[in-house]
């Protein structure tokens, strides 16, 4: 039966249409992104991020991401729960990314753009006193997103910014200001394997980790047990672990800034 040419034409400009989402998708992918790429994040200065964690990525030669605040309670004065900023630099200077999370661990969606300014100032300044490069990552303190934040990092120079969400991230149709995480926090080690092996066909996973164990916050703490069982896994099937920096080795950022729209659905 023959085509009528209305058809024809819808046919033709559907092809048109997922043409250009292919050339744009192509656009924002610097470089093909293969399966097993994961990003380890910390979160919160954890004191055991310095004394046990940091020397485990370094036995498995794995990259990671160390989003550093001072919070008010408890206080970051107590060093059986915190980092000092020496540790943090010495952090940097083996080789791990230090990151923002904030100073005082405050939620974008409760900020005015000055007060996150602010917020964005005084860690850079910390990290300027101690020898530590200027923060290009962010992470979203309790996963709260907002347009405030998503249009005030890339203003001043941040690449990429981790929410939460529990998916892999997709470098084709995430924004970089937005991307989603896996909570690794609590015994549940089938559900930590099954976020793992979604590392594949383009999508990237993103851990998110806090305390290894977590004394300040007990409701977040990873088992050191079952962290090392987690990095061995990893090193085992040969998966790639990097911090969340070397995403822009496979991501076209200004690209993607300029051509993914922002999405805060499902980031929590």
């Amino acid at each position: 039966m023959a085509l009528s040419a209305e058809f024809r034409l819808v046919v033709w400009l559907a092809l048109l249409g997922l043409g250009a989402v292919g050339r744009a998708s192509a656009q924002v992918i610097r470089r093909p992104v293969p399966d097993k790429l994961i990003v380890l994040t910390f979160d919160d200065a954890a004191v055991s991020h310095a004394t046990y964690v940091a020397p485990l990525l370094k036995k498995y030669r794995f990259g990671g991401t160390f989003f550093v605040c001072e919070f008010r309670e408890p206080p970051f004065a107590d060093k059986t729960k915190y980092m000092s900023w020496a540790q943090i630099r010495g952090l940097h200077r083996q080789g791990f990314e230090v990151a923002s999370h904030t100073l005082t661990h405050q939620h974008v969606n409760k900020l005015s753009r000055p007060q996150l300014g602010a917020e964005l100032d005084s860690i850079e300044a910390r990290c300027r006193a101690w020898g530590i490069p200027r923060p290009t990552t962010f992470a979203y303190p309790g996963y709260d997103t907002h347009p405030t934040a998503t249009a005030l990092l890339p203003e001043r120079g941040y690449l990429f910014a981790r929410a939460g969400g529990a998916r892999a991230y997709d470098p084709a149709t995430d924004h970089p200001t937005l991307l989603p995480s896996f909570s690794i926090s609590g015994p549940d080690t089938a559900k930590v394997l099954r976020a793992i092996r979604q590392a594949r066909g383009g999508r990237i996973v993103i851990l998110t980790v806090h305390g290894v164990p977590d004394v300040a916050h007990y409701w977040v703490t990873t088992p050191p047990t079952l962290f090392e069982q987690y990095l061995a896994y990893l090193h085992d099937h040969r998966y790639k672990v990097i911090a969340l920096r070397d995403l822009a080795r496979y991501v076209n950022v200004p690209e993607a800034l300029r051509t993914l729209p922002p999405r805060y659905e499902n980031l929590k």
